[in-house]
Formats: structure tokens, sequence, C-alpha cells
């Protein structure tokens, strides 16, 4: 009964704030200058390291950098249920794709665009958006060759079922081959850019 009457007594006190452990006094000494870098105003976007750890300044709290940073983005870049330019709902087969390049739906593209043949600036557009996938695609296709010249200059080496090696190089040295996908690449990307500026003039 007792310990039932000290129960209700230390709630009384809390409700009331008074209680041992509310007002209870810390004495202690720290680092003066952990304790500046943790009461510092730091800017939105702003990153420093404390105590080993990363941190970056958001909106009103910070945030810890590490493994849960790629979930984060992953999340940032999912395409929500309703279009943030328009508020209709992101339920379309190509909302998804328009979210994925433009961060809005699909009837905002089509308004984008009908908007810009109004003002007679949708050829421009046009255009701009064809050189832009044309490079790319020309940034890609420059990836793969340098790859495969790559292999030509260290050919692979293929063991057959009896033990034996092999080196595959088609009738022509490695390096004459990877000479020539060079030359042939250099030749065919100086050709279609020129193609493409003309065709843009």
């Amino acid at each position: 009964m007792a310990t039932k009457l000290r129960n209700i007594e230390a709630i009384k006190k809390m409700l009331d704030g008074t209680h041992r452990t509310q007002n209870k006094t810390t004495v202690g000494f720290s680092d003066a200058d952990k304790v500046a870098n943790q009461n510092k105003k730091r800017a939105v976007g702003e990153c420093w390291v404390e105590n080993g750890d990363e941190w970056e300044q958001r909106e009103g709290f910070k945030i810890k950098k590490g493994k849960m940073d790629e979930i984060r983005q992953l999340i940032a870049n999912k395409m929500p249920s309703t279009c943030p330019k328009c508020n209709n709902s992101m339920t379309k087969r190509l909302d998804e794709k328009f979210w994925k390049l433009e961060k809005h739906c699909f009837d905002c593209q089509v308004d984008f665009e009908h908007n810009l043949r109004i003002e007679g600036k949708y050829e421009e557009y046009e255009k701009e958006r064809m050189l832009k996938n044309a490079e790319a695609w020309l940034k890609d296709a420059e990836q793969e060759a340098k790859e495969l010249i790559e292999s030509f200059r260290n050919p692979a080496n293929f063991t057959n079922v009896d033990g034996t090696t092999e080196q595959w190089n088609g009738g022509m040295t490695a390096e004459e081959i990877a000479d020539k996908i060079e030359k042939e690449f250099v030749l065919f990307k100086e050709n279609f850019i020129n193609e493409l500026n003309n065709n843009n003039k």
C-alpha cells in the first residue's frame, strides 16, 4: 500500500513539474570547440564532419550521411501519386516515363509542347531535344567502341576441352583491328556531328 502511495505522489509531482528527475541539475565539463560546433548555425545543404561522421544540414534539421543515402535518393526520385505541376493523379502509362525525364505528368508535357507550337518555338525545342539524345547515344557508342578496342588490344585466350589454349584475332593483329575500329569510329563521329549540326541550321 505504501508503494502505491509513493507512486501516486511521484505522478502528482511529475504533473506539477516538481519531481526530482525534472529539476535535477547536472554539473560537468565539455570541450568548448565541440559545443561551439554543435551550436553553430549552418546553411541548408552544407556538409561537415563531426566525430568521424559526415552530416548534411537540411531545412530545419541535420541528417547523418551514410548507408541510407542511396535509399533516400531512390525515394526522392520515386514518382508521386499526383503531378506536382497540375495536381492530377499520375496513373497513365506514359506518366512514369515523363516523370523520369521532365518531373511532371504526360498531360503537362502535352500542354507544354502545345504552348511551344502556339509560340512558334516547337521546332527549335525539337531540334534541341534530338541533338541532346544524339549526343547521349554518341557518348554510349564511344564507350562501347573504347571497350571493343581494348578487347582487341588485349585479346582473349580461350581454353579448349583438351586443355590447349587459343588466341582469336580474325586474320589481323589485335593492334591492326583496334586501330581500324578507332579510325572508323572517329570518322563516323565527325560525320555524325556534322550532319546533326547541318540539320539544326
